[in-house]
């Protein structure tokens, strides 16, 4: 196996602890039509962009012009009640600073817009730190598919099985994996035992004391 060069970072749920945001604009989405949030609603979204969401969520297809509709209505939502301001998930701000210090290539590979990416990473200090942001916009297909990990590692300039990935939802480790990368689970949304399952090395809960090397 190749020495680990570089470190890519999933956002929402890895960088950001953005995920009790993106509920609360789902439930009110589905509100406005009428609709209960079905039983683990959230596990069907995590890691997808919006508009592939839409259609899991009310459980039936949906014309694309409908899902990129109601996609930027959940938008809207978020958009709300993220006014108050974004919160890294513990311990990883520090790392991040860790890792830059070390001369480690970092990279961001999100399937959120660009937009958000720098209103999210921008406040907390972390937008410079990354040699790469990979995000919706770049990319023809959404995680699962490793298009987003392999445009990462390229604009890095480093061999995909020399990176090493964090990621917090199944369809991401699937895409990281898919990407020939190496993949540590972050449980800020998924269980462990799912994560580990999906085929990552080890899961964290925080980034709390985490060094390098690991």
């Amino acid at each position: 196996m190749p020495e680990t060069r570089a470190v890519v970072f999933d956002m929402d749920g890895v960088l950001v602890d953005s995920g009790a945001h993106h509920r609360e604009a789902w439930v009110r989405m589905l509100a406005e039509l009428g609709v209960a949030p079905p039983d683990g609603f959230w596990r069907r979204t995590i890691g997808r962009p919006s508009v592939e969401a839409v259609p899991l969520l009310l459980g039936t297809p949906v014309a694309p012009a409908d899902a990129r509709r109601l996609a930027r209505r959940k938008q809207e939502h978020y958009a709300s009640l993220a006014a108050s301001g974004p919160r890294a998930v513990a311990g990883v701000a520090a790392f991040v600073e860790r890792l830059h210090a070390l001369g480690v290539p970092l990279a961001v590979a999100t399937s959120a817009r660009r937009a958000d990416a720098v209103d999210l990473l921008s406040p907390l200090g972390l937008m410079a730190r990354f040699a790469a942001i990979v995000t919706f916009e770049d990319v023809a297909r959404g995680k699962p598919d490793p298009e987003v990990y392999l445009l990462a590692a390229l604009r890095m300039r480093v061999a995909p099985e020399a990176c090493l990935v964090f990621e917090d939802a199944i369809v991401g480790v699937q895409a990281a994996l898919g990407a020939g990368m190496r993949a540590i689970g972050v449980a800020t949304a998924y269980e462990p035992a799912d994560l580990l399952a999906a085929g990552v090395e080890r899961v964290i809960m925080t980034f709390e004391g985490l060094t390098w090397p690991l």
